[in-house]
């Protein structure tokens, strides 16, 4: 059966996840606040909203969350770097953690993480790829408190040497922990890494390519979608993920790579249909909604 994925946030639900500047906190700080209290009403806060999430998800059929990157807000900046260990009654944020990775467990919701774009293995620039390390080494600090088991980025620029940027990633790959290791995977992207040349990075580094079929109808390639779909499961150690979104003006209209609010049935693809234990993220603006109708126009194929 397939398992789709919610990204992030509620279109309608009246859930919600908090975020804060690190403008804001330096502004607390120059008027001498302590800007932790801050930072922990917005991590329970957030905590909280996760557990319902995973909640409504159970209850709606939605069998995946992804969770946004700023779930623990500037934890990575050098201006306001700390750790839950920092906060008051840290004690009790843990207990709450642990209560969302057993509930997620226990409702078999998978939970998944995507950084941000500028989070990637390819720069040239030592500073890049030390900040990027650093995100991911954040990120499988969240993966490890609430049971993710997917952490997905995109390879990121050429840099005028595409070659030289792939082997960057390869060499670079080999700079993280275990544990981020254990949980990366490589999205192919809609304008300069193809879904062919991500499975040669992801064999090369035995790990799992997460395929967007939206990202290979903008940037094409030799390969078909039945193809990539073939190779892009073959490189999974655990259940696939996938995703799917549509144009935002279709595909004969402007920015293609646009996501619009729903997906037409149309770009779901047929080789899809038949795949059995396989996570499909949709990444769609009308998030839940999406979802709904995408399943109940699915009911009619």
């Amino acid at each position: 059966m397939i398992r789709f994925g919610l990204c992030c946030k509620f279109e309608n639900e009246p859930i919600k996840f908090r975020t804060t500047t690190v403008s804001y906190l330096k502004r607390l700080i120059a008027k001498g606040e302590d800007p932790k209290k801050h930072l922990r009403n917005i991590i329970s806060d957030n905590i909280e909203a996760l557990y319902q999430s995973i909640e409504y998800c159970s209850q709606n059929s939605i069998g995946s969350f992804r969770i946004n990157s700023n779930f623990f807000p500037a934890i990575t900046h050098p201006d306001t770097k700390y750790t839950l260990d920092d906060f008051e009654n840290s004690v009790e944020l843990f207990k709450k953690l642990a209560t969302c990775k057993e509930k997620a467990q226990n409702e078999n919701i998978r939970l998944v993480m995507h950084p941000d774009q500028f989070i990637l293995l390819s720069s040239p620039s030592e500073d890049v790829t030390k900040r990027a390390i650093d995100d991911l080494i954040y990120h499988n600090y969240v993966a490890e408190l609430v049971g993710v088991d997917v952490i997905n980025i995109h390879v990121g620029g050429a840099y005028g040497d595409k070659a030289s940027a792939i082997n960057r990633v390869i060499q670079n790959f080999q700079k993280l922990p275990a544990a981020v290791k254990s949980r990366l995977t490589l999205e192919n992207d809609d304008k300069t890494y193809s879904p062919s040349e991500l499975l040669f990075i992801c064999n090369k580094l035995h790990i799992p390519f997460v395929y967007d079929v939206h990202h290979h109808r903008c940037h094409k390639d030799e390969l078909s979608i039945e193809k990539a779909t073939e190779k892009a499961l073959l490189t999974w150690n655990r259940e696939p993920l996938f995703h799917i979104s549509s144009p935002i003006n279709g595909w004969e209209g402007l920015h293609t790579n646009r996501h619009h609010d729903y997906i037409d049935i149309n770009d779901f693809p047929k080789c899809w249909l038949d795949l059995s234990n396989v996570t499909i993220e949709v990444e769609a603006k009308a998030k839940e909604l999406a979802i709904k109708k995408l399943r109940q126009e699915l009911t009619t194929l």
